[in-house]
């Protein structure tokens, strides 16, 4: 792999980490309760080349992320339609060889999605589509924005359903 196609993943973890101790285990393979994420809320960021062909890797960190929230296999599998959806509405104007990231916000009971590429004439995705509809039903809310340096984000936000009590 070249480094103009190479993917990166940055998982930073807790958004204010602990200073690290002699013999302390790494947190990055702990996945903890549900009190340590109320406490922590991570963030992860990934980086692909802006082509389709790397999309089934954003599928299976969104997958990840969403069963380390203890989301249902049904929400999961939405989760990951809908991130595939929304980076297929933003690759269809994204400027060849950059590249397309992800940024995932990770709290207690929701997680936030934000899918971003460079453009050279930056436009929100219609809203008034089948796409854009689907997307609102997979994800829950949807939202997308122009950035700085002609930069177009779709953000998508799912609320993970109330545990029933068996």
């Amino acid at each position: 792999m070249t480094e103009d196609t190479a993917a990166t993943t940055e998982v930073p973890g807790p958004r204010d980490p602990a200073p690290k101790t002699a013999g302390a285990p790494p947190a990055a393979g702990h996945l903890g309760g549900t009190a340590e994420r109320e406490a922590t809320g991570d963030q992860v960021k990934v980086t692909l080349p802006a082509e389709g062909a790397y999309l089934s890797v954003l599928r299976t960190a969104t997958a990840g992320l969403a069963a380390r929230l203890d989301f249902t296999l049904d929400e999961i599998e939405d989760l990951r339609i809908a991130v595939d959806e929304a980076c297929a509405m933003l690759l269809a104007q994204a400027i060849p060889g950059t590249n397309l990231e992800c940024a995932f916000d990770l709290d207690a009971d929701e997680m936030a999605i934000t899918v971003s590429v460079v453009t050279t004439q930056p436009r929100t995705p219609a809203r008034d589509t089948f796409a854009w509809t689907v997307l609102s039903a997979l994800a829950g809310t949807v939202d997308s924005r122009l950035g700085p340096d002609d930069q177009v984000s779709i953000v998508l936000r799912k609320r993970r359903q109330a545990q029933r009590s068996g």
